[in-house]
């Protein structure tokens, strides 16, 4: 209540005092963070990916046995089943070594920035971009829903 209808809502406003540089640094901040999300993403699909893999080595090492190739069978079946993929790990350990460290720290130094220089607000960049491009009044402009 009370704000412009023609604007982005409190929530994407700066607040009072904050300067053009700090809300680029944490545009910035937050652009890198959307990076590593992403990359969070491969990491789960490596995951999922390896471990397919390696379920399907089961069938591939019973086809072998089948078509009289035991040796062969043998040797997937004892070395490269069930296999950490980096020494001591597999993709689970990774994800959450991953998770519970640099990701972790990433996601609170973001959110410790905004907290502590824009009150927790998030987008401001975007938010005043999203202003100074679009074409106030045109439909599929507005600031905000309804």
């Amino acid at each position: 209540m009370g704000q412009p209808h023609d604007g982005p809502d409190r929530a994407h406003r700066r607040p009072d005092g904050v300067s053009d540089a700090t809300v680029e640094a944490l545009g910035k901040l937050s652009e890198a963070l959307e990076c590593v999300e992403r990359a969070r993403g491969h990491l789960y699909e490596l995951h999922q990916l390896i471990g397919h893999a390696d379920l399907m080595l089961d069938d591939a090492v019973e086809l072998f046995r089948s078509a009289g190739h035991p040796a062969l069978a043998e040797r997937i079946d004892r070395d490269l089943l069930g296999r950490n993929v980096i020494a001591g790990r597999w993709t689970f350990q990774i994800v959450e070594d991953f998770d519970d460290g640099y990701y972790a720290l990433f996601r609170e130094m973001d959110r410790q920035a905004r907290d502590d220089l824009v009150g927790g607000r998030r987008h401001l960049y975007e938010a005043e971009m999203k202003e100074r491009r679009r074409s106030r009044g045109r439909p599929g402009h507005e600031a905000r829903p309804a």
